[in-house]
């Protein structure tokens, strides 16, 4: 990828976390950029930088990975990717890694102390589950395999009016299509969760 390929590529994501109507896949990645704008940009070595260090898959996951790693994508900006988008990228590429090993752990975590009405119950507020993603205690891949399995998301949207909610759920559908994953898996080890 060229440099001014990965500052599309940057661009195009931007838009598909931070704007509800934008989609990464649907638009396939365009967007309005050009190569006088990108010329005149005064982080254009990062792009330059990143374009020789990555293979293409690598450019696209590092910068999914920062755009979920933060809690409004619409604020990050190139000198937070380059002060932390590394280490965000080990922590996501680690999570990807052990996906399976922690999504049960952290199912069992959640449905040891919980059941699985009162974990998605949202009639009091926030519910358990959405509770600990804030806590840090799943991950934001759990969530979305949750949502993925249970499909809580739209019934949330409706009962939870408020701005926490909102940036939770626009990241939940927004990393989704990211998220290849067997969802019969997942399932099979909730199952076994849930019947012990």
């Amino acid at each position: 990828m060229a440099p001014f390929e990965v500052y599309c590529e940057y661009l195009a994501l931007k838009n598909h976390f931070s704007n509800p109507k934008y989609d990464y896949f649907k638009y396939n990645k365009k967007v309005r950029a050009t190569v006088t704008s990108f010329n005149r940009r005064k982080d254009r070595y990062f792009f330059e930088r990143t374009s020789r260090k990555f293979s293409d898959k690598e450019i696209v996951d590092f910068l999914v990975s920062n755009f979920v790693a933060v809690d409004s994508p619409s604020n990050l900006w190139i000198g937070s990717i380059i002060n932390s988008g590394e280490k965000n990228y080990a922590d996501w590429m680690k999570r990807q890694q052990s996906l399976t090993y922690l999504f049960k752990e952290q199912s069992m975590e959640l449905f040891s102390e919980n059941e699985l009405e009162n974990a998605l119950n949202c009639s009091k507020g926030h519910p358990i589950v959405l509770k600990n993603f804030l806590k840090g205690q799943i991950c934001i891949e759990t969530l979305v395999i949750y949502n993925k399995i249970f499909e809580f998301g739209k019934k949330f949207d409706k009962k939870l009016l408020d701005p926490v909610w909102e940036t939770v759920s626009l990241k939940i559908k927004k990393y989704s299509p990211f998220l290849q994953i067997d969802i019969f898996k997942y399932k099979k080890i909730l199952r076994d969760i849930l019947d012990e």
